[in-house]
C-alpha cells in the first residue's frame, strides 16, 4: 500500500515526500485506517518499524482539516473555532527531540503549524516562549511537561490528541503515576484521541488502555518477530584482558563509516570512547550525567556524519535514530536479555539491513543463555582465530584509566566510587564489576589528590584498584613479597598496601600469549554444534570452565591483582600432647621446683646476712679519738 492511496491532503503529502516515504510500512497499513478516522489505537509495534509516521500524520491531517474548516466560515465565526492541540509523551529527552525533527520535516508543507520540545537539563527561557507564542503539537518527557501544569503555564484540557509512544519503556522508568495524573486533568475520553504505542502490551499497559481510553482498537504488528531478519549478528568469545585488542582487529576489518557502541557501565563507555581516539578514531560518549546541550551536540555530530563512533549506555538504546547506521557492537553483553534488542534494533531500521557483533567475556557471558531464549535463536559464534582479522597495535595499552581522562570526566563516570552502571541495567552493582573496569570503577586507593582530604597517608584497603603501584609505600609500612605470575619475569614485589590493578588494556605478559596458552584458555574444546546441543546448567557450567579460573591450573595459580598470597598458618599444637613447662631462669645456689605441667620456679633460701653496723653518736666518737690519739 502506498500513501498516495490514502486520502491525505495534499499539505500533508508533501510532508511525506519530503521525508523520503513512498509505500508504506506493516504498522502504518495497519493503523491508518483506524487512527486517520479519529479512533483509539492501542498499538503494539517493534522499534524502528514506522510508527513515528503514524502518529504524526495523524496529527497533521486532523490540523488541516480543522484549519480548512474554519477557513470556509465567516470571518465573525472563524475565529471562534478552535483547532486541535496535540501532545506527545516520550521516555527520554533523545526521542524527544528526534520525534520534534521528524515532525518538522512531516510538517515542512504546512508553515503555519507549529511545534515545540519540552525536556528538563536545560533553561525554561526558551521553551517559555514556546509556550507564549502558541503550539499546535507539544512534545516532552513528563516531569517537565507537568512542571509546567504546576506553574499553570500549560492547561491538559486543550489538547484533543494524546500520544504516548515507547510505553512500557515509560512505566519501566516509573512514570506510570505521572501518566495517571496527565489523563485526570484531560477532558473525557470521548471528547479526545488516544494512541499508545508499545514494544510490548504488558498487563500495566492494558490495565492503563482501559481506564483512560474509549474502546481502543488493538493492533499488533509482527509479535512473534522479536528482531529484524535483516540484521546479521554474529558473537565472538574472548577474555577480559584481550577484549579491546580484539575490538580493535574487528574495526580494522570491517571499516565501518560510523557505528554505535555499547556498554553496561558509564566509566566503561568513558574509557572506551577515550582509547579509541588514542589509536586514531574519532569517537565521543554519551550517557545519562552529561549535560543536555552537550548531549545533543553529540547526537547532532553522529546524525550528520561529523562522529565515527559513538560509545553509549543503555540511556541510547531507545529512541537514538541514525539514518545508514552500519553497525552496532555489543562490547559488554547487556545484563537485561531485552536491552539486547533495543541495542541492535538501531541498525536495520525502516527495512534496511545492518550488522551487530556482540563480544562476550568471562564478566557478562551469564546473560547470553536468556537472551538467546528470548530471540528465539541461538546467536551465530565465530571463532577470532578461525577469522581473518588483522593484526593491529593498541596504542593505549599502556595507559590506565586516569591517564585517558580529566578529572570531571573521571567523576561522572563513578571513578569516584559513584554509582556508574547505566539506568537500563537492572543489576545492583556488584563490588567485582562496579565502574566496568578495575581500573575506572571504583575510588582510587589515596585521597591525597582530591580537594577535600583531610589525610596524606596512603589508604591500606586493598580493593581499592586505582591505586599505583609505582609509588613507595608509607614509612609505616613492610614492604610485603608478592609471588611472582608464573612465566612473567617483569613483576616485581609490591608494597603492601598497593594494589596491582587489573588494566585490561595493558600489554598482556608473554604467558598469555596465545601460542603459549593451553588449548582451554584460547579455544574452548567443544565445537560450537556441541555446545547448542547442551542445555542452560551444562552450557554455563562449561563457560566457567573455559572462561573462569575453575579447571585452569594456570589461572588458579597466579595471584589476584589487588590481593597478597595467603600466608600459612602455624598448627596449633593439640591439647592431648604433653607440653614441655618453661624453664625458669636460675642462679647458682637456687634450688630447682619439681617438674609438673603447672611447676613454678622455687623461691631461693636467703643465706645469713652480716650483723648491722652500730652508729656510734658524738660522745662515743670523741672518746674514740682520744683513745685512739692516747
Amino acid at each position: 500500500m502506498r500513501f498516495s492511496e490514502l486520502a491525505l491532503h495534499e499539505e500533508v503529502m508533501k510532508g511525506i515526500e519530503a521525508a523520503g516515504f513512498i509505500d508504506c510500512m506493516p504498522v502504518q497499513e495497519k493503523v491508518y485506517p483506524a487512527a486517520l478516522q479519529g479512533k483509539d489505537v492501542m498499538v503494539q509495534s517493534k522499534t524502528g518499524s514506522g510508527k513515528t509516521a503514524v502518529f504524526l500524520v495523524t496529527v497533521l491531517q486532523k490540523f488541516v482539516v480543522a484549519r480548512d474548516q474554519a477557513r470556509s466560515l465567516p470571518p465573525e465565526e472563524a475565529f471562534k473555532v478552535k483547532l486541535p492541540v496535540a501532545l506527545i509523551i516520550a521516555p527520554t529527552r533523545e526521542l524527544a527531540v528526534q520525534i520534534e525533527d521528524d515532525a518538522k520535516i512531516f510538517a515542512s508543507g504546512i508553515p503555519e503549524f507549529r511545534i515545540g520540545c519540552f525536556y528538563g537539563g536545560v533553561g525554561y527561557a526558551k521553551q517559555d516562549k514556546h509556550i507564549t507564542d502558541g503550539l499546535d503539537l507539544i512534545i516532552g518527557t513528563p516531569g517537565r511537561l507537568l512542571d509546567y501544569q504546576q506553574m499553570g503555564k500549560i492547561n491538559y484540557k486543550k489538547f484533543d490528541s494524546f500520544i504516548i509512544d515507547e510505553a512500557d519503556r515509560l512505566f519501566d522508568m516509573g512514570f506510570y503515576p505521572d501518566i495517571q495524573k496527565m489523563f485526570s486533568m484531560m477532558v473525557a475520553r470521548e471528547q479526545r484521541q488516544t494512541m499508545l504505542f508499545s514494544a510490548t502490551l504488558s498487563t500495566k499497559v492494558r490495565n492503563l488502555a482501559w481506564d483512560y481510553m474509549n474502546n481502543p482498537e488493538e493492533i499488533e504488528v509482527q509479535p512473534e518477530e522479536i528482531t529484524v531478519k535483516a540484521i546479521t549478528q554474529e558473537l565472538f568469545h574472548v577474555s577480559k584482558n584481550d577484549k579491546f585488542k580484539l575490538f580493535l582487529r574487528l574495526l580494522a576489518k570491517e571499516k565501518p563509516r560510523h557505528a554505535l557502541i555499547f556498554t553496561n557501565t558509564k566509566a566503561k563507555a568513558v574509557e572506551l570512547s577515550k582509547r579509541l581516539e588514542v589509536n586514531g578514531y574519532n569517537a565521543q560518549y554519551l550517557m545519562g550525567d552529561l549535560p543536555q546541550t552537550k548531549r545533543l551536540q553529540v547526537i547532532n555530530k553522529m546524525k550528520q556524519g561529523e562522529l565515527q563512533f559513538l560509545v553509549a549506555t543503555d540511556v541510547a538504546a531507545r529512541g537514538l535514530q541514525i539514518d545508514d547506521l552500519e553497525l552496532v557492537f555489543n562490547y559488554d553483553i547487556p545484563e537485561d536479555f531485552e536491552s539486547y534488542v533495543h541495542r541492535i534494533g538501531r541498525t536495520a531500521r525502516a527495512g534496511k539491513s545492518g550488522k551487530s557483533i556482540t563480544l562476550a567475556c568471562e564478566q557478562f557471558v551469564y546473560g547470553l543463555e536468556a537472551i538467546e531464549n528470548y530471540i528465539q535463536m541461538k546467536i551465530p559464534v565465530i571463532w577470532a582465530e578461525d577469522s581473518d582479522l588483522p593484526e593491529v597495535e593498541d596504542k593505549s595499552a599502556k595507559m590506565r584509566f586516569r591517564d585517558l581522562v580529566d578529572e570531571s570526566e573521571y567523576a561522572s563516570s563513578g571513578g569516584d566510587g559513584s554509582a556508574s552502571r547505566s539506568r537500563g541495567s537492572r543489576a545492583g552493582g556488584k563490588p567485582s564489576d562496579r565502574g566496568g573496569s578495575r581500573t575506572g570503577g571504583r575510588k582510587p586507593a589515596s585521597r591525597s589528590d582530591r580537594p577535600d582530604s583531610r589525610s596524606d597517608r596512603s589508604s591500606p584497603r586493598s580493593e581499592k584498584p586505582m591505586a599505583r603501584t609505582d609509588r613507595p609505600a608509607p614509612k609505616t609500612e613492610k614492604p610485603a613479597a608478592r609471588p611472582a605470575r608464573p612465566g612473567s619475569p617483569a613483576d616485581r614485589p609490591a608494597p603492601r598496601g598497593t594494589v596491582q590493578r587489573d588494566n585490561t588494556a595493558r600489554t598482556p605478559a608473554p604467558s598469555a600469549r596465545r601460542e603459549d596458552r593451553p588449548a582451554s584458555a584460547t579455544r574452548p574444546g567443544k565445537s560450537y554444534a556441541e555446545i547448542q546441543k547442551m542445555d542452560f546448567e551444562e552450557r554455563i557450567a562449561y563457560y566457567k570452565k573455559v572462561y573462569s579460573t575453575e579447571g585452569n591450573p594456570a589461572a588458579q595459580s597466579q595471584t589476584p591483582a589487588g590481593r597478597e598470597p595467603e600466608r600459612k598458618k602455624e598448627p596449633r599444637p593439640s591439647s592431648t600432647q604433653p607440653q614441655r613447662p618453661p624453664q625458669p631462669r636460675r642462679t647458682p645456689g637456687t634450688p630447682v621446683a619439681p617438674s609438673g605441667n603447672q611447676a613454678k620456679p622455687a623461691q631461693a633460701v636467703p643465706t645469713a646476712a652480716p650483723p648491722p653496723v652500730k652508729k656510734l653518736g658524738l660522745l662515743a666518737r670523741i672518746v674514740k679519738r682520744i683513745k685512739g690519739d692516747v
